[in-house]
């Protein structure tokens, strides 16, 4: 069990055992341990003496605001620890996954143009400073600028740190993401420049500079913190909506959108530069931290610029064998 993880609900050894036998298994169990350590705050705070069907509504009911898609992997992962409970206690209580939220379909994102991230970055050299985040136009450039041009996750970009930053290399060490796995993503000249930039504003208004240190910080009680993975993401959307960037439905685009607008632009560009596209998805899958090419062919299924490309690409290499059919000839 990790030094941080103490759960102190009733069922709070239970879970502690759940997840020392899930990680003995080679799982690190990183989403799990989150969700399994919200129940357990949840029920210490409503006074629970055990998970019963009662206080599992209570606790789904408290996420309505979650997306559904969302709320239905925390519910079944507590599912799957019941399941496990029923093992020892027959007839202790598990939820009935028919019960859970129905998945719906994932909205279609939005790809963000050049001049939209122009525009993105003029806004945020409006931002103000304050108490509060004296840096806070510098995070919102560099932020918007790392999420465009390499990909990352909010999550992985708040828990940077200053020495996960290889200058000499121009890399970012990317440390425990969403699969448990970490990786090296390298950096643009452009973004190395900007990025250096940022960190020349940090010095400059006292941020401490050891390597442990986040990389993206605030003020907070006369110190330095990082960013949460909210925080930040208030922050860009709140420059998304002063820029007046919409969607097609009228809506400011959400930040996860920057990590699909790199994913879509590399295949394009894969595309049009004639490039064996199916031989470089899993370098893509590889750069994105995806646990399969799986996952990454998801951003070829529906984007109509792929999608246009797929079909030039098909015509131009079928053309030479569908021109005797067009014109009734056999093969």
């Amino acid at each position: 069990m990790n030094v941080d993880e103490t759960f102190q609900s009733a069922i709070g050894p239970l879970i502690a055992r759940y997840l020392t036998i899930k990680r003995a298994l080679g799982r690190r169990a990183v989403s799990m341990a989150y969700i399994l350590r919200s129940l357990d705050r949840f029920l210490v705070s409503s006074g629970a003496s055990d998970l019963t069907r009662e206080t599992f509504t209570a606790w789904a009911e408290s996420m309505t605001s979650v997306h559904a898609n969302t709320r239905g992997g925390r519910l079944r992962a507590v599912y799957h620890l019941c399941l496990f409970r029923r093992r020892e206690h027959p007839n202790c209580f598990v939820p009935a996954p028919t019960e859970f939220p129905t998945a719906v379909p994932r909205p279609l994102p939005y790809i963000f143009s050049e001049a939209d991230i122009l525009r993105l970055l003029v806004t945020s050299e409006g931002l103000a400073p304050h108490q509060g985040s004296p840096l806070q136009r510098e995070v919102a450039r560099v932020a918007i600028v790392i999420l465009y041009t390499t990909g990352l996750r909010r999550g992985e970009l708040v828990r940077l740190t200053l020495s996960d930053y290889d200058e000499a290399a121009r890399v970012f060490h990317v440390r425990q993401t969403t699969f448990d796995k970490s990786r090296l993503v390298p950096l643009s000249t452009d973004t190395a420049r900007e990025l250096q930039r940022y960190l020349k504003a940090r010095r400059q208004f006292g941020a401490p500079c050891a390597g442990d240190t986040p990389l993206l910080v605030h003020n907070h009680g006369g110190r330095f913190r990082s960013y949460s993975g909210g925080g930040i993401g208030e922050l860009l959307r709140k420059v998304i909506r002063t820029a007046g960037i919409r969607t097609a439905r009228g809506r400011a685009p959400r930040i996860h959108d920057l990590r699909f607008t790199f994913a879509v632009r590399a295949l394009l560009r894969w595309y049009q530069e004639g490039a064996d596209v199916q031989a470089r998805l899993p370098a893509l899958a590889t750069y994105l931290g995806h646990v399969s090419v799986v996952s990454t062919q998801y951003y070829l299924i529906f984007l109509e610029a792929t999608a246009l490309a797929a079909s030039e690409r098909f015509h131009a290499h079928s053309a030479t064998w569908l021109s005797p059919l067009a014109a009734g000839g056999h093969r």
